[in-house]
C-alpha cells in the first residue's frame, strides 16, 4: 500500500520540479527517497512524506565546520552520485559555509558564516568535521582569529541540530591517539560532544559512509527531529547492527574457514578474516548494508579482502593493533573447528581386518558367555523360588 501512495505522486507538479532540479528521472527521484525511507527504518507509507519534504520545503542552511581532520569526510561527500554533491548542495541542503568548498577566503568566508547564522537563526544545522583541540585553551587551531572550542559554541549556541560528522568529531578519533614523546593525544583532542557538554548526533568512521549522513539530514528535512541515535549518539538505522551480523564473509566464519595469511589459499577464496584482525564482531556499522563509493559490487573494506579496522568504535579503531583478534560480541567461536579439508582413509588392509575380525570374535564370544551365565542364574533363580514352595507346603 506504501508504494501505492509513492507512485501517486509520479504526477505530481511538484515531484516533476524536484525531478528536474535533482538532475533525475522522476521514477529515480521516487526510488532514492524510497531507499532513503528504507535506510532510516520509517514505516511504510513514509517513502511519500521524504519524497514531498524534499520536494516543497525549504532546504535547510548547513553550517560546515573544519577542524583536526585530513578532509576524509567531505572527500567521500565528493564521492556520492545519488544524488551527486552539487545535487545535494544545491538542491537538498543549503550549504552556506564550508571552508574547503568555497572558492571565497578569509573575511568573505567569514562574513558569509555570520550571515547565514543571523538568517537561519534557530533553524540551520551545524556539521563539524574533525576533532577539536583543547589543551592549552585550544590554542592548535585557530580559524578567523577564534579557537576551535569557540567557533564550534558560537555556532551551536542557535543551531536546530549539530551532527558530528567523522570519528574525529565523534569521539577525538586518529588525532586523538596519535603519541607525542610517548605520550598519546598531545593537544588534547576532543569529540564534539565532550566540547559542547551535552549530547549531538555522531556519524562515525573514518570515513563515514556520506549516504548515512544524507539520510539524517533528509530525516530532519522530512520530520523537523533528528532520527533515533543510541546511548553514543550514533543513528540507530546506521549504527545498531555489528558488521559481523550482516558480512558477506559471515558463513565462513560459522564453518570455520579463516584466512591465515594475506594472500593464502583461504584469503584468495573471499574466507572470513577474523585470523587477520578483523574488527567485525565488534564494530557497530552498515558498511556491508550498503557498502561504499557507489563503485559496485564489493566496494567496502572486508569485501575488498580487507580486515575492518572497527574505525566508528572508540577504543577500537586507532586503539587495538590491527592483527589482534577482535571480541566477538553475540557468539563465541569453538576453540577447535573441522579441518576445511579432511583426510580420507585409505581402506581397510587384510593385517587391520584379520585384528579387526579378532577383536569381533572376542567381543561375539563375550556376548554368548554373558547371555549364557544370564541363564543359568535365572534358572536357579526359579529353583531357589520352587524349593521354598515345596517345603512351606510341607509343613
Amino acid at each position: 500500500m506504501a508504494n501505492t501512495s509513492l507512485l501517486k505522486l509520479e504526477g505530481d507538479a511538484s515531484i516533476a520540479t524536484a525531478s528536474n532540479r535533482l538532475g533525475m528521472p522522476r521514477r529515480e527521484f521516487l526510488q532514492f527517497c524510497a531507499t532513503v525511507a528504507a535506510s532510516l527504518g520509517l514505516p511504510p507509507g513514509a517513502e511519500a512524506a521524504v519524497a514531498e519534504a524534499v520536494a516543497a520545503k525549504k532546504r535547510p542552511s548547513v553550517i560546515w565546520l573544519h577542524f583536526q581532520e585530513c578532509t576524509g569526510c567531505t572527500e567521500s561527500m565528493l564521492r556520492a552520485e545519488h544524488p551527486t554533491l552539487e545535487r545535494l548542495i544545491l538542491d537538498v541542503i543549503s550549504l552556506d559555509y564550508h571552508e574547503t568548498l568555497f572558492a571565497a577566503a578569509g573575511h568573505q568566508v567569514e562574513r558569509a558564516r555570520k550571515t547565514a547564522m543571523a538568517e537561519n537563526k534557530g533553524s540551520y544545522i551545524l556539521v563539524v568535521e574533525g576533532a577539536i583541540p583543547t589543551r592549552d585553551g585550544g590554542i592548535y587551531c585557530k580559524i578567523g582569529g577564534q579557537t576551535a572550542i569557540e567557533l564550534t559554541k558560537e555556532c551551536a549556541a542557535d543551531a536546530a541540530a549539530v551532527i558530528a560528522i567523522g570519528s574525529c568529531a565523534s569521539w577525538g578519533g586518529m588525532p586523538s591517539i596519535m603519541p607525542s614523546n610517548g605520550a598519546p593525544n598531545p593537544t588534547g583532542a576532543s569529540g564534539v560532544a565532550a566540547v559542547l557538554g551535552k549530547p549531538v548526533v555522531t556519524i562515525p568512521g573514518c570515513p563515514p559512509n556520506p549516504y548515512n549522513f544524507l539520510s539524517t539530514v533528509v530525516h530532519f528535512l522530512t520530520f523537523g527531529t533528528l532520527p533515533a541515535v543510541d546511548e553514543l549518539g550514533r543513528p540507530k538505522f546506521a549504527y545498531s547492527r555489528l558488521i559481523h551480523e550482516n558480512c558477506e564473509r559471515r558463513a565462513h566464519f560459522d564453518a570455520g574457514r579463516f584466512a591465515i595469511e594475506f594472500g593464502d589459499e583461504g584469503h584468495r577464496k573471499g574466507y572470513c578474516l577474523y585470523k587477520l584482525g578483523c574488527k567485525g564482531p565488534e564494530t557497530y556499522a552498515n558498511c556491508p548494508s550498503i557498502l561504499f563509493g557507489d563503485a559496485g559490487a564489493g566496494t567496502w573494506p572486508v569485501g575488498c579482502g580487507c580486515p575492518c579496522i572497527g574505525c566508528t568504535e572508540q577504543g577500537v579503531g586507532f586503539s587495538k593493533p590491527i592483527h589482534m583478534l577482535a571480541k566477538v560480541k553475540n557468539v563465541d567461536p569453538p576453540q577447535q573447528y573441522p579441518r576445511i579439508v579432511e583426510e580420507k582413509g585409505i581402506g581397510a588392509t587384510m593385517g587391520s581386518a584379520a585384528v579387526l575380525a579378532a577383536v569381533g570374535g572376542v567381543a561375539a564370544g563375550g556376548g554368548a558367555m554373558v547371555a549364557r551365565n544370564l541363564g543359568l542364574s535365572y534358572k536357579a533363580e526359579e529353583a531357589e523360588k520352587a524349593r521354598a514352595a515345596s517345603e512351606k507346603t510341607e509343613v
